[in-house]
């Protein structure tokens, strides 16, 4: 309908109560306001008399140009040039966005190699710290005695300094080895009165055991585990990988708690230093750092000791759980004070040249025993860190070595397998034929001796002339054939077994007869 004033379809329509007609809001209402009447039938109309409709949106009908070939050219021109405009502007608009782009790129790359340049920086100003440090303690006076150690004689000063001049021990002091001897003293006294736990898990449990979950701790491009702990009061786990880190695993409830980061290369050795919140880990790429639970849950590196020249295989730490040793293929070992990362001793062997590959503290305290990649097993003096024995009769390298905890045994692991030394009379009195064992493990009542190779084996210990009871062998489930380390849990109540890929693996009683056993 249109509007009886101007004949077109109206924006705001309104209709006359009194005569039915439509008008245009604004054209009507200037009417009345001018004439106060009806502009058709003449009545008078007041503002009142009017009544606004509502109707749907209007489409205007097009122009009549548009409805020509030449006025649809032309639209279609106008149209054209507005998108060439619209896409000339979009243009300029991504020319300045790629500029902004490209500079902030520059930015960013130029702030990595700042960031790399500053943390290199710190590291080496934290390395030549430790240096000074190592220096503090070396008076003019006391050359000779904080010089290195090299088979239990003093070497000279400028073979513990090298020529770098960087390498200075204080030696081990009197207040520690009197500290030592006490532990020997106080643990050999406390190990005549040891009885067998009453909760250690029977030869028939271990006879049942099979695996009870495995768990994704490392990363699948780089798989492997290469060592493990078990911190036993807590029952957690600690693992490290070929792919350079160390992860720290809760058991009970299978979760992992932290993740160590830092390392550059694979981590060959991880140890917990007592019930403490310190871990340690040893690297190939030539360090050991120190970790301490920060309080959260996660774990911070304390200190990054870097004493050896090649990659670092071992650390094991000592009774007292204030001092630790490092083992490495530069042909050295490190005795270290565990709560400064401080490197008191650096010991060499002058009759012979070895390389490095295992460590471990007798559970006195007072004797290290090591091995080496030249098949040779060396037992030291830590006191006077001299070399008091060697075993032969391996052949290829030593991969691992365990004390028992009656402190009369010595199991060391190599590629021809596994032999036992009685350490009373200096021999060996058992070998076990694993080809290829990368670690052997006594459980902490010295019960049982766990075999990882190609398979994992638990045996019954017994004395130098009963017989070793193999109790139960365990396949290697990772489908690499080779078992890296094994390790006993509290009360030998499972086995915890890492291999070449990236699971930790837990074998034990199945949870219905573990309840059956502990009803029995």
């Amino acid at each position: 309908m249109n509007c009886a004033i101007s004949g077109e379809v109206p924006e705001e329509p309104v209709i006359s109560t009194k005569s039915g007609l439509l008008f245009e809001r604004r054209l009507i209402e200037r009417h009345i306001s001018d004439y106060g009447k009806c502009p058709v039938t003449g009545e008078p109309l007041t503002i009142d008399d009017i009544v606004s409709i509502k109707t749907g949106k209007i489409i205007k009908p097009k122009p009549l140009h548009t409805a020509s070939i030449p006025g649809l050219l032309g639209t279609f021109q106008n149209e054209w040039d507005g998108l060439m405009l619209s896409n000339f502007a979009l243009e300029q608009q991504l020319h300045t966005a790629r500029q902004e782009l490209s500079h902030a790129l520059y930015q960013h790359d130029s702030a990595c190699r700042v960031i790399a340049r500053l943390k290199k920086e710190r590291d080496e100003a934290r390395q030549l710290l430790a240096e000074v440090e190592r220096h503090i303690p070396a008076a003019p006076e006391a050359v000779a005695p904080i010089a290195g150690l090299s088979n239990g004689k003093r070497a000279s000063v400028d073979e513990e300094m090298g020529p770098d001049a960087k390498k200075l021990c204080p030696g081990i002091s009197a207040d520690i080895i009197t500290e030592l001897t006490d532990c020997n003293a106080a643990l050999s006294q406390k190990r005549k009165k040891r009885q067998i736990p009453q909760t250690l898990a029977s030869i028939d449990a271990l006879e049942r055991f099979t695996q009870l979950s495995s768990h994704p701790l490392h990363k699948t491009n780089k798989p492997g585990i290469c060592s493990m702990d078990i911190l036993h009061s807590k029952d957690v786990i600690a693992t490290g990988g070929v792919d350079t880190t160390a992860v720290i695993f809760d058991r009970p409830s299978g979760q992992i708690l932290s993740t160590l980061s830092g390392h550059s290369k694979k981590v060959t050795s991880v140890k917990f230093a007592g019930d403490s919140d310190l871990v340690l880990t040893a690297s190939a790429d030539k360090t050991v750092r120190i970790w301490k639970d920060s309080g959260d849950g996660n774990y911070a590196c304390g200190h990054t000791l870097y004493d050896h020249s090649a990659e670092v295989r071992a650390v094991t730490v000592h009774a007292t759980n204030k001092y630790f040793v490092s083992a490495s293929l530069d042909s050295t070992w490190c005795f270290y004070d565990l709560s400064s990362g401080l490197c008191l001793a650096k010991v060499t062997d002058d009759s012979e040249k070895v390389d490095y590959t295992a460590a471990a503290f007798h559970p006195d305290g007072l004797i290290l025993g090591t091995g080496t990649s030249q098949s040779v097993v060396k037992i030291w003096d830590v006191k006077s860190q001299a070399n008091v024995a060697k075993f032969d009769g391996h052949s290829g390298e030593v991969t691992s070595i365990s004390f028992s905890e009656n402190g009369y045994f010595l199991a060391t692991a190599a590629e021809d397998g596994v032999r036992l030394w009685d350490l009373r009379k200096l021999r060996n009195f058992k070998s076990f034929s694993s080809a290829d064992a990368n670690s052997v493990e006594f459980d902490p009542s010295g019960s049982y001796l766990g075999i990882a190779a190609s398979d994992i084996r638990l045996y019954q210990t017994a004395s130098v002339k009963a017989e070793w009871n193999l109790i139960k062998t365990l396949p290697d489930l990772s489908g690499t054939g080779k078992a890296t380390c094994v390790k006993f849990g509290p009360d030998a109540q499972y086995v915890a077994v890492g291999s070449m890929d990236r699971n930790l693996r837990i074998f034990g009683l199945p949870v219905d007869e573990k309840a059956d056993a502990d009803d029995s």
